[in-house]
């Protein structure tokens, strides 16, 4: 909810189970009716209208107002990638001006509104081996005046490439990533590479949004201790980001075919880098936190796609998280079977590709107790195959410690280089 005053509160109302969102102007003082200022998926990222501006008064975030319009920021997903812009909007005639938009080879976004007569604002932005400064961008004068100036954190990292890819699976949904290559790395030359995929799983109730591209290619590299890129430093491909999607439409539910959506992405994204030459398919491996995590164990039990997998922090047992987990609205005695299909400790005996699962030993996650990770580490080595379970003391849903972090990143290493770079 977003209050300009007493006659003029915006208020959003959702609904999960169709993804329907409803934006309402409402008089607060009940004189008039509620009305409808739009309607829509809000899994349709390519068409969101954004977010309002708001101004700073008596200490408390009000909606920016004049004369019936409003002004709107929004992420500006595209089938080229992420473009935040700033539109006007209003709220009368329910028709939209776009005053800007992030243009190539930049992105920018706005981060807060300066002054609205002058149309200036806050913005942050960066470029491929260009870091994230701060600038005031005026869009009377169309000027931009820069306020930092910060330095290559990582200059001898500017050698890795990135690049967004899109592919397709199976059944033709379309699907993204964004691929990283070590510094120097000649495709002619060098061959295919051992590949890390690291992945988060989304459902949606539509193929036409979760066929959407998020992201933009001209963000600044980062390498980040918590993603995979790093590992381009140690001679992998890095498919990082790749979209995992499960569609329910319809009547449907997204995990009434996890598993099988599950196995198909994990297909298309091994054949993505295969066809740009770049992937070795006979050494990838597959990665995640969290949810992640669930993926790579469910994904290592129900297909042999890949060679190895990385699990952080995840759930493996999902009878120990009854009344529901992730989007899931059923409970374990809705559907007893979904529960237990879907968790790969039932399927422990299917894992026979090495996992390296690694544990906050105090995660308070309500769904991601340590003993999750303990007791598929248990199965998994009392059924005879190779696993490796790494506690890290006083780290919760997420590694803070810079003895923690270190210790994640030389486990991943040395995990992808025993069973996949050595493989060769």
């Amino acid at each position: 909810m977003l209050a300009a005053d007493a006659r003029h509160v915006l208020i959003w109302e959702r609904w999960w189970a169709d993804r329907d969102e409803k934006l309402w102007l409402v008089d607060a003082t009940g004189e008039r009716a509620p009305e409808l200022v739009w309607e829509r998926s809000w899994e349709d990222r390519y068409n969101d209208p954004g977010q309002p501006f708001t101004v700073q008064k008596d200490g408390r975030d009000l909606l920016y107002l004049n004369d019936g319009k409003i002004l709107l920021t929004g992420t500006g997903a595209s089938a080229e990638g992420d473009r935040p812009f700033i539109d006007r909007f209003d709220l009368n005639s329910k028709e939209s001006e776009r005053l800007w938009r992030s243009q190539a080879p930049y992105f920018e976004r706005p981060r807060g509104l300066i002054d609205a007569n002058d149309l200036t604002f806050l913005t942050q932005r960066e470029g491929v081996n260009d870091p994230t400064d701060f600038f005031v961008r005026d869009l009377d004068d169309n000027e931009l005046t820069a306020l930092t100036e910060t330095p290559h954190p990582m200059p001898h990292t500017m050698g890795i490439s990135r690049e967004l890819i899109t592919y397709t699976r199976e059944d033709g949904l379309a699907m993204s990533a964004e691929l990283y290559l070590p510094a120097g790395y000649d495709k002619a030359e060098d061959g295919p590479l051992p590949t890390i995929v690291w992945a988060y799983p989304r459902e949606y109730k539509s193929s036409a949004a979760a066929a959407q591209i998020s992201g933009s290619p001209y963000e600044f590299v980062r390498i980040s201790y918590w993603a995979p890129q790093y590992l381009a430093t140690q001679g992998y491909a890095v498919l990082d980001s790749a979209t995992m999607p499960i569609v329910g439409e319809g009547d449907a539910r997204p995990n009434d075919s996890f598993i099988e959506q599950l196995v198909m992405n994990g297909k298309a994204a091994i054949k993505a880098g295969t066809d740009l030459g770049v992937t070795d398919p006979e050494r990838v491996a597959l990665g995640g936190h969290s949810y992640g995590a669930f993926m790579t164990a469910n994904m290592l039990a129900h297909s042999d796609l890949f060679k190895a997998g990385i699990a952080r922090s995840g759930a493996y047992n999902r009878s120990l998280t009854p009344f529901g987990f992730q989007r899931e609205e059923r409970t374990v005695w809705d559907d007893t079977d979904l529960y237990i299909g879907m968790s790969p400790f039932f399927h422990a005996d299917k894992i026979n590709e090495p996992l390296l699962m690694i544990h906050g030993a105090n995660d308070n996650n309500s769904g991601t107790f340590p003993m999750q990770s303990e007791r598929l580490y248990q199965a998994i080595k009392g059924l005879g195959g190779t696993s490796r379970l790494v506690m890290l003391p006083h780290e919760s849903h997420g590694y803070r410690a810079r003895e923690s972090v270190l210790h994640m990143l030389w486990e991943q290493t040395r995990w992808l280089d025993l069973y996949l770079k050595d493989q060769k």
